[in-house]
């Protein structure tokens, strides 16, 4: 039983971890008052870059360096067309998340000839604690990340700049009469966002799996969207989310296994049924929430300047 519950809490924060930076990106842009429903396309891209230019420098922090600085222009890619050319802001993330797709599968067969995966990169090690005589490992990144999240939340709740960034996400038109550049604002919460996020993709590739498939992202950026809903563009609350839909995701690895090991027999077909938990918890808790979710009033609104 100290097996299971440790590979619960382990696999919960792997988990929660990538949800939890996903969602962080996706408020600083939506505070701003610019939707990013490409939060998947840029785990996609900040996952393959970190493994490319880790193999290609033989250096992992060079690969994250880079990982980040392809993120941060694909949020500014978003952030131009959003902000200054008015574009649809759905559509542009839609189509950024299926160039992403196809562009890091053409990116693994011109490079290494495989459509599947890319080679291993050496892993970063978390902190490892002795449990019970059993080894119970925090990712750094899930460290990290927790305390973007509460930074996050002071800077949104309790300084200027916080003020300014829900402005412009609020009242585009007072925020001008302020003094304040709306259009600047946006896009450099885009970017900045798009970093954040960024940092989700480096996660997976850097600390959890070690390489990069097309499975590696498995639809995670729309759970963090999910839980930027839920927790009512609130940083604070998306750690409290992330943990939960974190848990659920976990639970469909570990508890399959410990029922195998229980019954004495391998499954087959149900361990789709299990995969599928994160999913539909998702589905439930955002269902449950929907009628007290306060979005910023001018969201996907873009600004025209009087």
């Amino acid at each position: 039983m100290i097996d299971f519950l440790i590979a619960l809490i382990e696999n919960t924060l792997y988990s929660a971890t990538v949800v939890l930076l996903g969602a962080l990106g996706a408020i600083i842009n939506e505070k701003s008052g610019v939707v990013n429903i490409g939060v998947e396309g840029v785990f996609i891209l900040s996952a393959f870059s970190t493994v490319y230019f880790t193999l290609a420098s033989g250096n992992l922090a060079i690969g994250i360096l880079l990982a980040l600085v392809v993120s941060g222009l694909a949020g500014l890619i978003h952030g131009l067309i959003s902000v200054y050319l008015r574009g649809d802001q759905v559509i542009i993330g839609v189509g950024f998340n299926m160039v992403a797709a196809g562009l890091t599968i053409v990116m693994m067969v011109t490079t290494w000839g495989d459509y599947s995966q890319t080679p291993q990169i050496q892993k970063l090690q978390g902190l490892e604690f002795a449990i019970g005589g059993k080894v119970f490992i925090i990712p750094l990144f899930s460290i990290a990340a927790i305390l973007i999240g509460f930074a996050e939340w002071f800077i949104l709740e309790k300084t200027r700049y916080g003020l300014i960034l829900k402005a412009c996400g609020d009242e585009p038109r007072a925020a001008e009469a302020m003094g304040i550049n709306v259009f600047r604002t946006r896009l450099l919460a885009t970017v900045l966002g798009a970093v954040v996020m960024g940092l989700g993709g480096v996660f997976l590739s850097a600390e959890w799996f070690g390489n990069y498939t097309k499975a590696t992202t498995a639809g995670r950026g729309f759970i963090a969207l999910a839980n930027e809903a839920f927790s009512n563009w609130n940083p604070a609350m998306a750690v409290a989310g992330a943990l939960l839909f974190g848990f659920f995701e976990a639970l469909s690895i570990s508890l399959p296994i410990q029922l195998q090991s229980m019954l004495g027999r391998q499954f087959t077909a149900e361990t789709y049924l299990f995969k599928m938990m994160p999913y539909v918890a998702t589905i439930i808790v955002i269902t449950m929430v929907m009628k007290k979710i306060r979005m910023p009033r001018a969201l996907g609104k873009p600004y025209i300047k009087e």
